[in-house]
This record gives C-alpha cells, sequence and structure tokens, in this order.
C-alpha cells in the first residue's frame, strides 16, 4: 500500500502536466490557440461582445452593437475539434439624421467550427493548426478560415492567427471579403491566471473591388481557469485606423465608419 502510493505520488506531476496539456481554457479571445479539445471532451462557451462608439459624423451617435455566442464543442479526436454556434446581436443608436433611437436584435444564423491541429506544439517548435467556419442565417451566409499558429515557452504563451472570410447578404446577392490579423501574448500569474495583451487589425473588401478600411486594436487579456471552468476578457481600444475612401467619418486617425473605438469581448467555459 505504501509502495503504490509512492508511485502515484511520483506520477503526480506528470498526470497534471498532462491535464494542463489538455486544458480547454483559453489565453486569449480574439486569437485561437493551435491546440485541440481531447477527443471525447466537451465544452459549452458563451461569448459576449461589445462593440462601441462610433462616429456622429456617419449618423450613428450613441452606438453600441452587442454580438452574444453559444458554442457546444467536441473534441472528435485528440486533432480534430468541432464546434456548434448559435449567433444573435443586438444593436442600438441614435440617427443623427432623425433624431430617433433605433435598435434591432438579429438572430444571426448557425455556425459550424471545424479546427485541424496539424502541429502539435508539444511536439513542435511551433505549433499549426487549421480552421474553416461555414455560417447559414437564410438570407446570409459566410465562410472563415483561418491560419493558425503559437507555442508556450515557460510561463508565456503566444498564438498568430490570419483569418480570411467571405460574407454573403442581401439574399446572397451581395459580397464582402474582409482580412484579419490577430497576435497575443500572455504570461501565466499562479496557478489561475494569465495577463497579457492583443493586437487586431481587421479591414473591409466590399465585392473584393476596394481595399475599403484598416482598423488596429490593442489592449490588455487575462484568464482565469479553475478544474472544470474558465473565463478570459480583452478589452481592445482603437488604436489607429484609416479609410481609403476618403474621410467620412471625420477623423483622421481612426476608422470610425465600419469599426468602433473600442471592442471588448468576455468568454466564459465549462467542462462536461
Amino acid at each position: 500500500m505504501y509502495f503504490t502510493k509512492r508511485i502515484l505520488q511520483g506520477f503526480a506531476p506528470l498526470l497534471l502536466a498532462v491535464q494542463a496539456a489538455n486544458s480547454t481554457e483559453r489565453n486569449f479571445v480574439y486569437s485561437y490557440e493551435p491546440e485541440a479539445m481531447p477527443a471525447g471532451a466537451m465544452e459549452f462557451e458563451q461569448w459576449v461582445t461589445l462593440r462601441t462608439q462610433r462616429s456622429k459624423a456617419v449618423g450613428q451617435e450613441n452606438f453600441n452593437r452587442w454580438e452574444l455566442r453559444e458554442e457546444l464543442e467536441y473534441g472528435v479526436t485528440d486533432n480534430y475539434t468541432v464546434s456548434l454556434y448559435l449567433n444573435a446581436s443586438a444593436e442600438s443608436f441614435r440617427d443623427v439624421g432623425s433624431g430617433m433611437d433605433e435598435s434591432k436584435f438579429s438572430f444571426n444564423g448557425v455556425s459550424i467550427e471545424n479546427r485541424f491541429m496539424v502541429l502539435n506544439p508539444a511536439e513542435h517548435a511551433v505549433g499549426l493548426a487549421l480552421y474553416l467556419e461555414p455560417r447559414f442565417s437564410g438570407g446570409d451566409a459566410e465562410i472563415e478560415q483561418r491560419i493558425i499558429l503559437g507555442q508556450r515557452h515557460g510561463h508565456w504563451k503566444w498564438a498568430l492567427n490570419l483569418t480570411h472570410a467571405t460574407e454573403w447578404s442581401n439574399h446572397l446577392h451581395d459580397t464582402e471579403g474582409e482580412l484579419e490579423a490577430s497576435f497575443g501574448l500572455a504570461r501565466t500569474v499562479g496557478k489561475r491566471w494569465s495577463i497579457g495583451i492583443e493586437v487586431r487589425d481587421h479591414n473591409e473588401l466590399p465585392g473584393y473591388r476596394k481595399w475599403e478600411n484598416t482598423a488596429l486594436f490593442l489592449g490588455p487579456v487575462a484568464s482565469y481557469r479553475q478544474e472544470k471552468w474558465w473565463a478570459a476578457l480583452a478589452v481592445l481600444p482603437q488604436i489607429y485606423g484609416a479609410n481609403f475612401g476618403g474621410d467620412p467619418d471625420g477623423n483622421s486617425a481612426l476608422e470610425l465608419e465600419g469599426h468602433e473605438r473600442i471592442n471588448a469581448r468576455f468568454i466564459f467555459g465549462f467542462n462536461f
């Protein structure tokens, strides 16, 4: 009995390390990390994103857009994770032209996320995952692709995402392209916390005929984890933006027509 106990004690650090490697918590909220969920594991995540403050010059004073996503994630294999999303949004602003307050709630359809880990960061110098997420909502549809890179170095963790998306709206008659690059760097603090920064650059290409704008966001990110649940929050103010079709928002340093002054996102997840 004593010998068995000593063996278990000896394996305890290894078991904890494996558990940490298979953990599903996130260090970032805009940048995915390359690790996949272990086979057979299941998790629920609630996403809440706030996009707030556009320019009065574009007719949307006191602009707020809340985006809600419910995600059910499942590890099909140790390398392949699939997720089902329900997407909704609530938008409000004061119409400068009419002086009226406008608000609407929209169900934005269902998404299916597919994430395949090509290179496990525990076995390679850099982890690599490929991501594909189609979304369908009646007359609207979207397909998003990502290349996900990342690695852990001691207490430090980084992730880089390169993203392209095509969105079809107006009963699939109108097309818009989106290009995005995001990067996160975080450090573990104690057993439960990690803190860091995220930077995100987002660009819109209407009809793929012109590069309409760019917006760069930078801000802090923090995450907290327990054995069965975790939570992460990032607040990213826009630090630079440009509209290449002129200056419709009246701001030469920011892009406040298609983007907002502040983006914030909170994600809460728990394991089954």
